[in-house]
């Protein structure tokens, strides 16, 4: 279950789209002459991605991808509901997870099984049908959603304002004082609609290859 039809938010969007904010916005044109276009993160469309969400939750990308792997090694190379629902949390910790993400990959695990989660029928769907069908599952808020909608589903519309890295990387960006709120920052990016996916993605370009002082 990899492939999405109409997956949109790839290289050339992208750059279509920064393109398009940076000729009705000075300060997103200089960012671009700073750090240029950020490339596009596509992951597959499936249970696999979702779990690695989880896992991912508040730990570095290392910690993440070393727990990936020993995760995977315990699920022979099977990160499937299935598979996953058949070890016991033992096993599940052993390869790094809490208790807490283990009750989250478990409950992700459920809802595709039961049909909860129709992984089949999420790129049908609307940007708000697939964030309240994921968000029902425990574990899941959002960021996790969003997250999915923009890297699994190639949505192009998508705002994680909530995302620290994003309110810092847009604060900069926009040369403001202080980091923006939450809500600021939904406030400050509606202009850029329909291209807030490029722009999340350039915030984190940003954030990640401008000091702040440079800012």
């Amino acid at each position: 279950m990899e492939r999405v039809a109409n997956y949109r938010l790839t290289d050339a969007h992208i750059k279509k789209a920064l393109n398009a904010a940076a000729d009705s916005d000075s300060r997103v044109a200089e960012a671009l002459n700073l750090v240029g276009f950020p490339p596009a993160r596509k992951r597959a469309h499936g249970f696999d991605s979702l779990a690695k969400i989880v896992v991912g939750q508040q730990v570095s990308t290392r910690a993440a991808e070393a727990i990936t792997q020993r995760l995977m090694a315990s699920l022979n190379g099977q990160l499937e509901p299935g598979v996953l629902l058949s070890r016991d949390e033992a096993a599940l910790r052993a390869a790094g997870l809490s208790r807490q993400k283990v009750s989250y990959l478990r409950s992700l695990a459920t809802a595709v099984v039961e049909d909860d989660l129709p992984l089949l029928d999420l790129p049908k769907m609307s940007d708000e049908e697939v964030l309240e069908r994921i968000t029902a599952i425990r574990g899941f808020g959002a960021w996790s959603a969003q997250m999915y909608l923009m890297f699994s589903l190639g949505r192009t519309d998508i705002w994680p304002s909530g995302d620290l890295a994003v309110r810092v990387g847009f604060g900069r960006l926009l040369g403001l004082s202080e980091r923006p709120t939450s809500k600021q920052t939904e406030r400050l990016a509606e202009p850029f609609s329909p291209y807030k996916s490029a722009l999340a993605l350039l915030c984190w370009h940003y954030y990640s290859n401008v000091p702040q002082d440079a800012a």
